[in-house]
C-alpha cells in the first residue's frame, strides 16, 4: 500500500496538517473504542519485554487520567509497525532497527526515549554441544525480525569470531513463540529480549549462551517512537509520557515486587518467571541510559548498511528527539535509590509527579 507523505513546508503548516490529522485519528478511535471514556486516549503498541516495561506501568497509572496512554501489547514487531505506520497506534515501543527503516520509508516519526539496555540474551537448547562461537556453525537461531538489533548483534558476533556469512541459518521468530520452537527443537537457540530468554532457562529447555552486552556494549533494543503529528498537537502530552517512562522505570529498579505484579498481568506471564528474569543475574538491567543519542543511532544504521537491511543515505540523526528525554532526566536527577518524586499509591501504582508537570 502507498502511503500519504507530507510535503516539505513550514513548520507551521506541518504542524497545523499534523493536527488535523491526529484530531481524524483520535476521533475515531473514540468512537470505536473507547465511547465511555470523557478523556483523551493515546494509545502505544508493545512487547511484553522487559526494554519496554514501561508501556503497562504507563497505562496502569494513567486509567483516570485526563489523558490516558493505553498500551496495547502486539505479538511481532512487524504488526506494531504496520500499526504505527497506518496511525492506528501514535506511541511504539518498537525495536530500534525498524524504527530506522519506518523513518527510511518516511513516515513521520521521532525517537523520544529508549528503553532499557542489557536486557537481551542469546539462548541455546539444553542439551546441546554449544560452547564456543564455532559450535554455532550449522545451527538455526531465531531472531524477532531481521529488523532488529538482535539480527545485526550475531551478525557482528559471526564476523568477530570469523564465521562465513552463512554459517548460521538465521530465522524470524515472533519472541512469544521462541520457547516452544526451542522445546520442539525446530530452532536450535534464539536471541531476544528479556524476559523470553529466561523463560526457556529457568525451565530447562534452554540455556545461556550470550548476554548481548558482552559483544555490543550499551546495546539499544527498544526504544519509544512517536508520530510528528502528536509532538505538533500535543507536545505537553510527549512530555509527560516520556516523563512516565523515565520514572517508571527508575521507580521498578526499587520497587521491584510492586512492577512485577503489575507488569505480569498485561504480558500474560507467571510471575515467577520475571522475578527470575530481574534475579539472574541480579542487577542487569540498566534504566539511566534513556536518552536518545545520535551517534547511537548512526552505528546502528551503519550495522544496517553493513547487512543490506538500509539501503538510502537518510540522515538517521533527524529522527532523533531528546528533549523529552533530558527534560526528565533534569528532573530525576540524582541516585536512583533516593527518588523522592516516585512513591507507590495503594491500589493506584507508581503515582510519577513529575508526569504532572
Amino acid at each position: 500500500m502507498r502511503w500519504l507523505k507530507i510535503p516539505k513546508s513550514s513548520g507551521v503548516r506541518i504542524c497545523l496538517a499534523a493536527a488535523g490529522w491526529l484530531a481524524v485519528i483520535a476521533a475515531l478511535h473514540f468512537y470505536l473504542n473507547a465511547p465511555s471514556r470523557t478523556g483523551k486516549l493515546v494509545r502505544m503498541g508493545y512487547m511484553p519485554v522487559v526494554t519496554n516495561l514501561a508501556a503497562p506501568l504507563v497505562d496502569y497509572v494513567t486509567r483516570s487520567d485526563k489523558v490516558h496512554f493505553e498500551a496495547v501489547k502486539f505479538s511481532s514487531f512487524s504488526d506494531m509497525g504496520q500499526a504505527f505506520r497506518s496511525g492506528a497506534i501514535q506511541a511504539a515501543f518498537i525495536i530500534a532497527p525498524l524504527a530506522i527503516r519506518l523513518f527510511e520509508q518516511g513516515v513521520p516519526l521521532k525517537v523520544v526515549y529508549i528503553g532499557n539496555r542489557n536486557e537481551s540474551t542469546l539462548v541455546v537448547r539444553a542439551g546441546l554441544k554449544i560452547d564456543s562461537a564455532s559450535d554455532l556453525a550449522g545451527k538455526t537461531i531465531a531472531v524477532p525480525i531481521f529488523y532488529s538489533g538482535h539480527f545485526l548483534a550475531l551478525r557482528r558476533y559471526m564476523r568477530e569470531h570469523h564465521l562465513g556469512k552463512n554459517a548460521i541459518n538465521i530465522v524470524q521468530v515472533p519472541p512469544p513463540d521462541m520457547p516452544a520452537a526451542l522445546a520442539s527443537a525446530q530452532i536450535d537457540g534464539y536471541f531476544v529480549g528479556e524476559p523470553f530468554a529466561s523463560e526457556a532457562i529457568a525451565s530447562g529447555i534452554g540455556k545461556r549462551f550470550l548476554n548481548v552486552e558482552s559483544i555490543w556494549p550499551k546495546f539499544i533494543c527498544n526504544v519509544l517512537i512517536v508520530r510528528e503529528e502528536l509532538i505538533c498537537a500535543h507536545p505537553r502530552w510527549v512530555r509527560r509520557l516520556v516523563a512516565m517512562a523515565v520514572g517508571s522505570g527508575l521507580w521498578a529498579q526499587t520497587h521491584e515486587d510492586e512492577a512485577i505484579k503489575i507488569v505480569s498481568s498485561y504480558w500474560g506471564m507467571e510471575p515467577r518467571v520475571i522475578e527470575y528474569t530481574f534475579s539472574h543475574p541480579p542487577g542487569r538491567f540498566r534504566f539511566d541510559l534513556f536518552v536518545p543519542v545520535a551517534a547511537e543511532f548512526n552505528q546502528i544504521a551503519s550495522e544496517m548498511r553493513t547487512d543490506n537491511l538500509l539501503r538510502a543515505n537518510i540522515n538517521v540523526g533527524a529522527m532523533v528527539e531528546d528533549r523529552f528525554a533530558s527534560a526528565a532526566r533534569r528532573y530525576f536527577a540524582g541516585p536512583v535509590d533516593k527518588l523522592s518524586s516516585i512513591r507507590w499509591s495503594p491500589g493506584k501504582g507508581p503515582r510519577m509527579q513529575a508526569a504532572q508537570k
